[in-house]
């Protein structure tokens, strides 16, 4: 037996932090550099923003459709997220992973909770916080310009990431974004070295059998 005969069993590897402070930036240049990775889409009630596209940015589905597919055990997590609710299809995400891929995840507390639940030994959890609230009211200010969220829209969002925070010690691993290229750099760290955990690699202990044998 040689060493192809390792193969690695895929991970799903969750980001979650407030909105403002930098998990979709650092997820989007995980995924750019990383080929193996791909992303778990989400499915949503929430009505489609410009230039958003169905199947891509998120599955937009209707509440009765979404409750569907919480009901049918076709969700491997779920939550309301400001008066919409978000989840995570199982299907896609379990395919992924039989075929060795990674799963990176874009997701809040609550279903990092759930997944933890349903998946422990394939999870990997990074929280990212902000530097300081100034710095990520001002983050949400300036991307307000885009999504033209109002004032009482980014205070509500500031209000939740007051009990966001407090989920930290929840997580495996925890990243304060001071600086966006060294967080990115941080995040893709963590992602190897929990891809060359032992538990990880299947065909491992057979390698080693004949390694030994031919020594």
């Amino acid at each position: 037996m040689d060493i192809t005969g390792i193969k690695r069993r895929g991970l799903m590897y969750v980001l979650s932090s407030p909105s403002g402070a930098g998990k979709t930036t650092i997820t989007r240049a995980l995924l750019k550099d990383n080929p193996d990775l791909t992303i778990s889409i989400s499915a949503t009630t929430r009505p489609r923003r410009a230039g958003e596209v169905d199947g891509q940015d998120y599955y937009f589905v209707d509440l009765q459709y979404f409750n569907t597919m919480v009901d049918n055990g076709e969700m491997l997590e779920h939550a309301k997220v400001f008066g919409h609710y978000y989840g995570t299809p199982r299907a896609p995400v379990e395919a992924a992973l039989k075929k060795g891929q990674d799963v990176i995840f874009d997701i809040d507390w609550q279903g990092t909770q759930q997944l933890r639940e349903m998946a422990r030994d394939d999870l990997v959890t990074v929280f990212i916080l902000p530097p300081s609230a100034r710095e990520l009211e001002q983050r949400l200010r300036g991307r307000a310009e885009d999504t033209l969220e109002t004032d009482a829209q980014i205070r509500d969002r500031m209000s939740k990431a007051s009990d966001e925070v407090t989920h930290y010690s929840e997580y495996d691993y925890v990243l304060i974004n001071t600086d966006i290229e060294k967080a990115i750099e941080q995040a893709q760290l963590i992602l190897n070295g929990e891809r060359l955990k032992r538990p990880r690699l299947v065909g491992l202990s057979d390698f080693v059998r004949t390694l030994k044998d031919g020594l």
